[in-house]
């Protein structure tokens, strides 16, 4: 396992590998003879009102992979958003607004495509990377997790950006590991990553989604990617979604601890 040092631009650092301990709680079948394709993926997404992104987010999605992934919305709008993604050509299973980690939970176990890649629905991730992502798959990676503050994340509000490297500082500490953005909506997963592992945090799955793997040895990799200013309102409350993002990085870091002894 290495102390990654910052990936330069457009390349990646590996930031997990497997221990002896870890390695051997699973069959070791995480690189594939045969490449994966987009055919083998999955883009998966909780939606909320989300009208005036959700378009331009599919119309990229379907544009990179040639129209081969296949796409899941968890929805709980009260706007056209599921309608406009059912236009698009995308899955919506619709559901009671319960919070980000349980629209997100259900959309990364739905589909059963091998390879899961979970983005956000308000235009903010470059669905261009999507080849890349797919490429550390099949070098072996586990998880592919997209960096946005290694270019700085200018359009991110600045309150925000100071957060996410505290999360990062504090979740590097308690893990043993450098992470470099633990929020990130932007990842791709081998499926059984994300099967085999429970879930439980709400507002602060996506830590959780980062978090869990590397401690438990799997092979995670993050990797710059640009972050672009979101269209229509936020829905996050910095303050108590920030307290709750760091409660959830302090419970899972104290459960993997444990569950190592």
């Amino acid at each position: 396992m290495s102390d990654s040092a910052r990936a330069t631009n457009g390349s990646t650092a590996s930031i997990g590998g497997d221990s002896a301990d870890e390695a051997s709680e699973r069959d070791d079948t995480t690189v594939t003879d045969e490449a994966y394709t987009f055919d083998d993926v999955s883009v998966v997404m909780g939606t909320y009102n989300e009208a005036a992104a959700i378009a331009t987010v599919l119309e990229d999605i379907d544009e990179v992979t040639d129209g081969r992934a296949a796409v899941v919305c968890v929805d709980g709008s009260s706007d056209r958003t599921p309608e406009i993604a059912r236009e698009h050509g995308a899955r919506v299973i619709e559901q009671e607004p319960q919070g980000y980690g349980v629209a997100v939970r259900e959309a990364v176990l739905a589909p059963d495509r091998p390879v899961v890649v979970t983005t956000d629905c308000d235009d903010t991730y470059p669905m261009e990377a999507l080849p890349a992502f797919l490429a550390e798959i099949n070098d072996g990676a586990d998880v592919v997790s997209g960096d946005r503050l290694y270019h700085g994340a200018a359009a991110m509000p600045a309150f925000n950006r100071l957060g996410n490297h505290a999360f990062a500082a504090v979740a590097s500490l308690l893990a043993g590991e450098r992470v470099h953005d633990t929020t990130t909506g932007m990842r791709a997963y081998r499926r059984e990553v994300v099967e085999e592992i429970g879930w439980t945090e709400n507002t602060g799955l996506s830590a959780e989604l980062l978090i869990r793997p590397l401690m438990r040895g799997y092979d995670v990799r993050e990797r710059p990617i640009a972050y672009a200013e979101r269209l229509g309102d936020t829905k996050l409350d910095p303050i108590g979604g920030g307290a709750a993002i760091a409660k959830s990085i302090l419970t899972v870091c104290v459960e993997e601890r444990l569950r190592r002894l």
